[in-house]
């Protein structure tokens, strides 16, 4: 259950996805993703037995420009929290309308899939996890870029 909530945790931070385009660009791409990204988590985990999970987290990504990913997260859920950072990889796309998807594995976790939005020239994004039980928003903020 832990490992669940952290993965759904460090889903939402890994929807974050920013962009390098520069500022007036009218089209983004796996390119606009490069570098390596500050995320926070918030939102709810609906269980099948009726109860619910509070998400709280951060999540550190480096994205490579060509449609792959690495992270590490930590999630606290209900108030509880497993000390450490939890590793991921995953893949993205993103979209000329900088509109983009993402797939997040973290090891003995069922894959997490996103929506995100890229914006401010790719400096930010806004993600959201689109499982079914979960209601997650993550919020992220470029901190360095990777050179081509």
């Amino acid at each position: 259950m832990k490992h669940f909530l952290r993965l759904a945790a460090t889903m939402f931070a890994f929807a974050l996805i920013a962009s390098s385009v520069p500022a007036g660009a009218s089209s983004c791409n796996n390119a606009t993703i490069r570098g390596t990204y500050a995320s926070t988590i918030r939102g709810q985990v609906f269980l099948p037995d009726g109860s619910t999970l509070v998400l709280d987290g951060l999540a550190k990504q480096t994205f490579d420009g060509k449609g792959n990913f690495t992270q590490v997260d930590a999630v606290a859920a209900n108030g509880n929290f497993v000390p450490g950072w939890r590793p991921g990889s995953g893949t993205y796309s993103v979209n000329a309308d900088c509109t983009a998807t993402m797939t997040i594995s973290i090891a003995g976790q069922p894959d997490l899939h996103t929506q995100a939005i890229v914006s401010q020239s790719g400096n930010k994004i806004r993600g959201m996890v689109i499982d079914p039980g979960f209601a997650s928003t993550a919020e992220g903020e470029r901190l360095d870029l990777i050179e081509k």
